[in-house]
C-alpha cells in the first residue's frame, strides 16, 4: 500500500489552550501527530472525523486539502485557535522553489 504520510497542503498554525508555544501542521504525519498525542479531547464527533479524514488522506481515498477542512472544523470544535499561513516565494524564485534566472 502506498502512503501519503508527507503530503503536504496550506499550513495550519493551532494555538491550545494553557500553551505558549503554537503548533504549525504542515503535512499529513505532523497532523496526524498532533491529533493523537496533543488533542486535548478525543470525544468530539469532529475530532473523530478529522482522525478518519486524516487516515484515508495517508491511504490516498481523499485529498490532503479535504482533510485539511475536517482539521479546521475539529478544531473549532475543540476551541483550539487555528490560523492559515501564507508564504510567499521572494520574487526571484519560482512556485516550486527553483530560482528563476533573468537574462539581461
Amino acid at each position: 500500500m502506498t502512503t501519503n504520510r508527507f503530503s503536504a497542503f496550506a499550513p495550519i498554525g493551532l494555538k491550545f489552550h494553557g500553551k505558549q508555544t503554537r503548533t504549525v501542521v504542515r503535512n499529513l504525519a505532523g497532523a496526524a501527530r498532533v491529533l493523537l498525542q496533543d488533542w486535548p479531547s478525543d470525544d468530539g464527533e469532529e475530532y473523530v472525523i478529522a482522525v478518519k479524514a486524516c487516515v484515508d488522506a495517508i491511504t490516498g481515498e481523499v485529498g490532503p486539502e479535504q482533510f485539511r477542512q475536517a482539521l479546521l472544523r475539529a478544531a473549532s470544535e475543540a476551541g483550539i485557535i487555528s490560523f492559515s499561513l501564507v508564504h510567499e516565494a521572494p520574487p526571484d524564485l519560482n512556485v516550486d522553489g527553483t530560482l528563476s534566472v533573468r537574462e539581461k
